[in-house]
């Protein structure tokens, strides 16, 4: 049962990784048009678009894809601090999520009767790209461990844990698209709670690490 409920938590995290992909190159197609139409209306239909695009699927992807990759390393022997590629994954996740929602998305907004500027495409161009290069660390696991780290005994988490960040990712994705905005209600509440127990994971050791 536990292996079956990482499973399902690892395909979550690849499919709201991809789609978070997806949907940023969607946002980089939609200004284009936009910022290149000479027709208000084309421009307008455009950015309105691309504002629903934001709200609907790249803002809950991305809550879903942050989530999931976060309770994989908590959950899990790789960690946050132990290997290299882990730890740049979650930083470029931290950069990614803080520019998204304080960034690209007002000025998203405001593109809507303003019009889109080059700086935004440029946005969805890199968050598209870095979204592609976390995914190539995902399968190269390049730079090996960190060195200077301590090392604790390695373990993963009960089967509920990873059931939880299924069920949960799921219905703040069901809860998204229903509201037409992201509200990662029940992954907040996941992470508060399944973040302190991490260390009463430790004892519970496999024979190789499930991949984050």
């Amino acid at each position: 049962m536990g292996k079956r409920w990482r499973q399902l938590t690892v395909w979550l995290h690849i499919l709201t990784s991809a789609g978070w992909m997806a949907q940023a190159m969607t946002l980089c197609v939609l200004l284009s048009v936009g910022l290149a139409a000479d027709d208000l209306s084309v421009r307008d239909a455009a950015t309105s678009m691309a504002l629903a695009v934001d709200g609907r699927l790249v803002g809950p992807m991305a809550d879903a894809s942050a989530f999931t990759g976060i309770m994989l390393a908590a959950a899990t022997p790789w960690g946050f601090f132990r290997h290299w590629w882990v730890l740049a994954k979650f930083a470029i996740t931290l950069v990614q999520l803080y520019i998204g929602i304080f960034l690209l998305s007002p000025r998203l907004a405001d593109s809507v009767t303003a019009g889109p500027s080059p700086a935004q495409i440029a946005g969805t161009v890199l968050m598209a790209s870095a979204i592609a290069f976390q995914g190539w660390l995902s399968v190269a696991k390049p730079w090996g461990t960190v060195r200077g780290r301590r090392r604790t005994p390695a373990g993963t988490a009960p089967w509920w844990v990873f059931a939880a960040a299924v069920l949960g990712g799921l219905a703040d994705l069901a809860l998204a698209f229903a509201i037409g905005h992201p509200l990662p209600l029940l992954s907040m509440i996941l992470l508060a709670v399944g973040l302190p127990r991490r260390r009463r994971w430790a004892g519970t050791r496999q024979a190789t690490p499930a991949r984050a």
